[in-house]
C-alpha cells in the first residue's frame, strides 16, 4: 500500500501528515523533538499491518513540513501539540484512534489520552517522561550543541531543516523542556496520568541515554492497568533499531 502525503488546516496552521493502510483501526504516530513522520517512523509506515490498521504519522507545528509557523516552546507546548494531534485526526474523520508516541510525542500522547478519553482507543509510549529532574536537565544540555551530534542522527535533520533552523530549534527545545524542572516535582503531566483510562503499553530501552528508566516506571505505576516492558538492548530509538520486534509487540497489543 502506498503512503500518501498531504496537509490539512487545523487550529489555524497547515499540518502535514502521511497516511497508509486501510484497516478499521486508526493509529496516530507522534514523533519526538524535531521529528517528523518521515524521519521518525519509516519502519512503522512501511511494515505495520496495512489490513488491520490505517496509520497516520504527523509533523507537529513548526516541525518538518508543518512549517510555517516556526517552532516555539511556550509553557503549554505539549498541551498545544496534544490538541493539534487530536484535532488533526478528527479533521481526517477518525472517530476513535490509538496513539503511538515516542519521546516528546509520548508526552503529547499521555496528555491527549488523559484529556480526550472518549477519542483514544489504546496508547503506546516509549522514551517518554512525565516530569523533568535536574539529572534530565543535565542530559538535555548535553545535546544542546548539535555540532556534537553523531553524523547519522544529525544528517537527516540538517537536510530537512537547514543547519541554522535545526541548531536554533534544538537550543530552544532544551530551554523549553528544562523549564519544567522549576515546577513542583518537575511536573509536566504527572497529575494527568490517573485520568488515562484506555489500555496502555509502555516500552523502555534499558540503555536509553536520554530518558532514565525511572520515568517509565513512574508512568507505569500511575496509569492503572498499564503494561511495562523493558528491552535490555534498547536505546532511545528502539522502534527503529529493533523495528521488527517493536512492530510485532505493538500490533499484538493493538489487536
Amino acid at each position: 500500500t502506498s503512503i500518501t502525503s498531504a496537509k490539512i488546516q487545523v487550529n489555524g496552521v497547515h499540518l502535514h501528515y502521511q497516511q497508509t493502510g486501510e484497516g478499521s483501526h486508526a493509529v496516530l504516530l507522534l514523533p519526538g523533538m524535531l521529528g517528523s513522520g518521515q524521519t521518525d517512523f519509516g519502519p512503522q509506515l512501511k511494515s505495520m499491518n496495512k489490513q488491520l490498521f490505517t496509520i497516520v504519522a504527523w509533523d507537529p507545528r513548526g516541525y518538518a513540513k508543518s512549517i510555517p509557523p516556526s517552532r516555539d516552546f511556550p509553557p503549554d507546548f505539549f498541551e498545544r501539540d496534544a490538541k493539534d494531534a487530536v484535532d488533526l485526526m478528527q479533521a481526517l474523520k477518525f472517530k476513535k484512534f490509538s496513539l503511538l508516541g515516542w519521546s516528546d510525542g509520548g508526552i503529547t500522547a499521555l496528555i491527549a489520552a488523559a484529556k480526550y478519553p472518549n477519542l483514544i482507543h489504546k496508547l503506546v509510549v516509549w522514551g517518554a517522561n512525565a516530569s523533568v529532574t535536574q539529572e534530565d536537565v543535565r542530559i538535555y544540555n548535553g545535546i544542546r550543541d548539535v555540532s556534537k551530534w553523531s553524523e547519522k542522527v544529525k544528517k537527516p535533520l540538517e537536510e530537512m531543516y537547514g543547519h541554522d533552523y535545526f541548531a536554533k530549534t534544538c537550543e530552544a527545545w532544551v530551554d523549553g523542556i528544562s523549564r519544567f524542572a522549576a515546577n513542583s516535582d518537575g511536573n509536566i503531566c504527572q497529575q494527568l496520568l490517573p485520568d488515562i483510562k484506555c489500555p496502555t503499553f509502555i516500552i523502555h530501552g534499558e540503555k536509553d541515554p536520554l530518558v532514565p528508566q525511572a520515568h517509565a516506571e513512574y508512568i507505569h505505576k500511575h496509569i492503572k492497568g498499564s503494561r511495562l516492558i523493558l528491552m535490555p538492548e534498547g536505546k532511545h530509538n528502539l522502534h527503529l533499531r529493533f523495528a521488527e520486534d517493536f512492530n510485532r509487540q505493538v500490533e499484538d497489543f493493538l489487536r
